[in-house]
């Protein structure tokens, strides 16, 4: 079914804003986006009226924890760290997802449409990253991509968890270690499974060891926790010595060393930018830093680090940080195609493109306006998300199923 949506003010994000601009989507792709008399809508399209509002793609959060560290929920909904094996190369955060996870809701109606959901920083190797849209009733049907990349930490949050269990990692050389001697690992394994094929022999195959071949082969980039500039130059020397690509997450000292991340083409997802100074790694946190990181040329995307910063207040950080210092078509790009792009997703979402995924979003205004609200939204072209001005509320659309009796 076609839906055509008129009469607004698109802005593709990587295309130049049209004044009354059409979306026109067929079976939840973007099959054209232009001025009205240059978009040919079918007899039998759905019109949605779009006048008065801004149509943007969805925000991506590329570092978010949703159904993975359920809020409220305790113990019973807390399945964002395994913290029981220093190498967790083989788990994926995708078996961990409750779609039903309050912070989908919130997510929609922060325009956010699709997060890449990670393990969390306890152990040096977290495990697998998976893409999923913010709507669906399984986690199978919310899938874009599995997987994403591997999760790594260093710095502090794993030499704390398993020096209190009095084991490696305790120290920061120790955190490194274990990361040195699983892909050195990964390499003899990933030998051995040559020359068993070449042979035509029995091999034992291993998950752990597969992922991080993956890795090692450039199939899936290391996004890797580090907030301090020396634990930044660690994710660095790790990933030159074996040749994979890095992402850095989190990056609050990023700023210290901009022109190295810059001239070695390393993008940041940065932030949470809206907490405070709760441990030593972070007491540079600036809402600044995001600015300084794009002016030196490294690639940004933002983060809430959902539930750390409350993933409907993604484009609010957005606005704070054009606050501070980064300028405006950045800050936009930096929720939308930046992240898609540094998470491999661009062929899927962050933009309003013909051959994307339908994820559309209509705002009361412009969206780095902190007045502004997110008031319809679809997801691939479904229609899930819908604020209604006379109650002051939104609603979702419910994926699971109803009784019709």
């Amino acid at each position: 079914m076609s839906i055509a949506i008129t009469g607004g003010y698109v802005v593709p994000v990587d295309g130049e804003p049209i004044e009354g601009g059409t979306v026109l989507v067929d079976d939840g792709v973007i099959v054209a986006v232009g001025a009205e008399a240059d978009v040919d809508v079918p007899d039998d399209a759905e019109l949605v009226d779009a006048s008065g509002t801004w149509v943007l793609p969805g925000f991506v959060e590329a570092h978010g924890h949703l159904g993975v560290y359920e809020e409220g929920d305790g113990w019973a909904g807390l399945d964002v760290n395994e913290m029981t094996d220093p190498n967790g190369a083989r788990l994926r955060a995708l078996d961990g997802i409750n779609p039903d996870d309050e912070g989908f809701r919130d997510a929609l109606a922060g325009g956010v449409t699709t997060v890449v959901v990670k393990p969390g920083s306890g152990n040096p190797i977290g495990g697998q990253t998976v893409a999923v849209k913010s709507w669906g009733r399984t986690v199978d049907d919310m899938l874009v991509r599995q997987p994403v990349s591997v999760k790594s930490a260093l710095g502090e949050n794993p030499k704390r968890v398993y020096g209190e269990k009095d084991k490696l990692p305790s120290t920061r050389l120790g955190v490194a270690a274990v990361i040195r001697d699983a892909f050195t690992k990964a390499q003899d394994y990933r030998a051995a499974r040559e020359w068993a094929a070449r042979e035509n022999t029995p091999f034992e195959r291993d998950n752990t060891s597969e992922i991080l071949v993956q890795v090692l082969d450039g199939d899936l980039p290391w996004c890797q926790h580090s907030h301090r500039a020396d634990d930044i130059a660690t994710a660095i020397r790790l990933s030159e010595e074996f040749g994979y690509r890095l992402i850095v997450n989190h990056g609050t000292e990023g700023h210290l060393i901009a022109d190295l991340l810059a001239d070695k083409g390393i993008p940041v997802i940065i932030g949470p930018l809206i907490v405070g100074r709760s441990k030593v790694e972070v007491r540079r946190r600036s809402l600044r830093n995001p600015g300084i990181l794009a002016r030196a040329g490294v690639e940004i995307a933002l983060t809430t680090d959902h539930p750390v910063v409350p993933i409907d207040f993604l484009v609010h950080q957005a606005t704070f940080a054009v606050k501070e210092g980064l300028d405006t078509e950045t800050a936009l790009r930096s929720i939308t195609v930046n992240p898609a792009r540094i998470m491999g997703l661009d062929d899927r979402v962050g933009a309003l493109r013909p051959g994307l995924d339908a994820d559309i979003v209509l705002w009361s205004g412009d969206p780095l306006d902190v007045m502004s609200r997110a008031v319809r939204v679809f997801v691939n072209g479904r229609d899930v998300y819908h604020f209604d001005e006379t109650t002051n509320q939104g609603t979702t659309t419910t994926p699971f199923y109803e009784d019709p009796h």
